[in-house]
């Protein structure tokens, strides 16, 4: 499921080897991921949960000053839809709402095929959505996506 079309702003510069945050509260399907990007060539730090993400982001409470005006560290989010806290979908609207972060493309990642929820995530801002378990073969789609974005 794709979201659309490019900012320029998006498109940044990242050389070969893009800087991805990987959000998942499951360890196997986080691994998987991880495993997945890593044989894509990304470079990639994982988080637990959405709060640790944004933590990551530069955009936990304590941090939310600070950011502004600052360069995003990663020129894409992958993320779970379902997860205890704070949902993919939560997560990725907190990042849209950001200023240094609203063009970085977020992917939506769920075991469930729920076309509500697809198109409401893809209305809120997310670049893709994806059906768990991911496979490689969707991994070179999505970079593939990120390299277009760039041209």
């Amino acid at each position: 499921m794709d979201g659309g079309g490019c900012s320029k702003d998006m498109a940044m510069e990242f050389g070969n080897e893009p800087h991805v945050l990987a959000v998942d509260d499951n360890l196997i399907d986080r691994k998987l991921v991880e495993k997945l990007l890593k044989n894509s060539s990304c470079k990639v730090t994982t988080a637990e949960n959405g709060l640790r993400a944004l933590e990551f982001l530069g955009l936990g409470n304590d941090q939310r000053k600070t950011l502004d005006g600052t360069v995003s560290k990663v020129n894409l989010i992958i993320t779970d839809y379902c997860m205890p806290g704070m949902t993919g979908y939560e997560l990725l609207k907190k990042i849209k709402e950001s200023s240094v972060l609203k063009e970085v493309p977020v992917v939506i990642m769920s075991s469930e095929n729920s076309p509500t929820r697809i198109t409401q995530c893809l209305e809120e801002g997310a670049q893709m959505f994806m059906l768990k378990p991911l496979k490689q073969s969707d991994v070179k789609q999505l970079k593939y996506h990120l390299m277009k974005c760039r041209s």
